[in-house]
């Protein structure tokens, strides 16, 4: 955000609702993608902004690209950081992947609540930039729950600082993680009435080259084959050789620089 701003732009960053310090819904366990994207034009309606880049992390590619898809007036590009853009409808990699895989354990009802229970907040985060910057996905033996993967005690990446992880315990202990297991993960299977998936914006995707996302069944082939790019023909994709997948965090000058090369080859 301090870059973008630097550099004479305007930088905005909600919370999802039920993240941070944002309130959650008021029936949690029925949030959507469509509630995200519904957020997202409300917030840009109420500051009186017609048009944005939207620069996204993760899942937050789905609410990105949808916002592209129903509101194409109110979006100047899309940039995305360890996740490419997918065609709408329902994301099935867990049938794809073991039992264990940590997307299937969390869809389930109740098992990362009681997972996450045994430990505090700031532990649950720990533990989550443990696992989530290796370079294979996560995934559970049969009597063994995610939690369980990451010795009590292995090192925080060095590049993510004991001040950072406080910041985002102290963030969860406030939300808890109940919307965040909602949306992306037991929503995957969200139906979205779209009649064309191509995306002519310009975009760009940010993937580290150690990211475990690429290990996803068919993801490197989508990506490196420029299949991708049937669906988002004006996409430039930039791979750093030793990224994982919190690439911004790891790598902030250099994923500063790219996003503004971007918005500048684009304003």
């Amino acid at each position: 955000m301090v870059a973008v701003a630097d550099a004479g732009f305007r930088a905005i960053a909600p919370d999802y609702r039920g993240y941070g310090l944002s309130d959650p819904p008021p029936e949690p366990h029925k949030a959507t993608f469509a509630d995200f994207v519904s957020d997202i034009v409300a917030i840009l309606d109420h500051l009186g902004l017609n048009k944005v880049y939207v620069v996204a992390k993760d899942f937050g590619f789905r609410p990105a690209y949808l916002l592209a898809h129903f509101h194409p007036e109110r979006v100047s590009g899309v940039v995305t950081l360890g996740v490419p853009y997918l065609p709408p409808g329902p994301l099935e990699f867990h049938k794809h992947l073991p039992e264990g895989f940590y997307i299937a354990r969390w869809r389930e009802p109740g098992r990362a609540e009681a997972d996450f229970g045994r430990f505090d907040p700031k532990t649950v985060v720990k533990n989550v930039y443990i696992l989530f910057s290796k370079s294979e996905i996560p995934i559970a033996k049969e009597n063994e729950e995610i939690m369980d993967l990451v010795d009590p005690s292995t090192a925080l990446p060095s590049w993510f600082s004991d001040e950072d992880l406080s910041a985002y315990g102290a963030l969860y202990e406030k939300s808890g993680f109940q919307t965040a297991l909602k949306v992306p993960y037991r929503s995957m299977d969200e139906e979205f009435d779209i009649a064309d998936p191509v995306v002519k914006l310009p975009a760009l995707l940010i993937m580290g080259c150690k990211d475990y996302v690429f290990k996803f069944p068919g993801i490197e082939d989508f990506i490196k084959s420029g299949k991708v790019k049937e669906f988002v023909p004006n996409l430039d994709v930039i791979y750093l050789p030793e990224g994982t997948h919190f690439v911004q965090e790891q790598s902030p000058e250099l994923v500063n620089e790219l996003i503004l090369d971007f918005l500048k080859a684009h304003s």
